[in-house]
């Protein structure tokens, strides 16, 4: 039994490339503007024939969870990233929560799509990409205080932030997306603060 190579991977691959970028690029433009488009929708946005972008993408599932936000990044602190976590974990919260509110509508069709728990096929957000980072952040804890079990405090934030919280905190509590994301920074300072006084999750 042969094995399945996707389209794009198959001849012409730059070219293919293009198109499948022009097909994700289209669909993410049309999420910002609170749709959520179909092949047929996304192809027209790209000036693409729906046979072809049917090549790329089988079904609207597929072209969503393409259009989730590729960040690649091990790391949101810089090479001269302070040495104090509470300072670290404070920069890696302001880009994570600017990440969040950014990608806002792909993260929200992402957590919907990872809901329905449909055909097997999980979306990105549940790599949990955000836990490392805050686990990086508090890094310096580890040597300095041994006593702070730091992936489960990671977990504890990314736990309070995100696009589940973002969600939560501007549908339900009403707050604007700067107050939110405000917020969730507190949250995040707040479990550190806890965890240093002993109080752990």
């Amino acid at each position: 039994m042969g094995i399945d190579v996707p389209y794009e991977q198959t001849g012409r691959r730059q070219q293919k490339g293009r198109t499948r970028d022009a097909l994700v690029t289209a669909t993410r433009r049309l999420l910002a503007q609170g749709v959520t488009p179909t092949v047929e929708e996304a192809a027209a946005a790209a000036d693409i024939s729906r046979t072809t972008a049917y090549r790329y993408f089988p079904s609207q599932r597929s072209l969503l969870l393409a259009a989730h936000p590729q960040i690649d990044e091990e790391s949101l602190l810089d090479a001269d990233a302070p040495a104090d976590a509470a300072d670290r974990l404070e920069i890696v919260m302001r880009r994570f929560t600017d990440i969040t509110v950014e990608w806002e509508p792909q993260l929200r069709t992402s957590l919907r799509l990872t809901l329905e728990e449909s055909g097997g096929e999980r979306p990105l957000l549940r790599q949990g990409r955000a836990i490392g980072w805050i686990a990086d952040a508090l890094a310096p804890l580890r040597e300095s205080r041994p006593d702070v079990d730091v992936q489960r405090l990671a977990v504890a934030i990314r736990s309070a932030t995100g696009i589940e919280a973002l969600i939560w905190l501007t549908d339900i509590a009403g707050l604007d997306r700067a107050d939110a994301a405000r917020m969730m920074r507190w949250s995040a300072r707040s479990m550190l603060r806890a965890a240093l006084d002993g109080d752990q999750p």
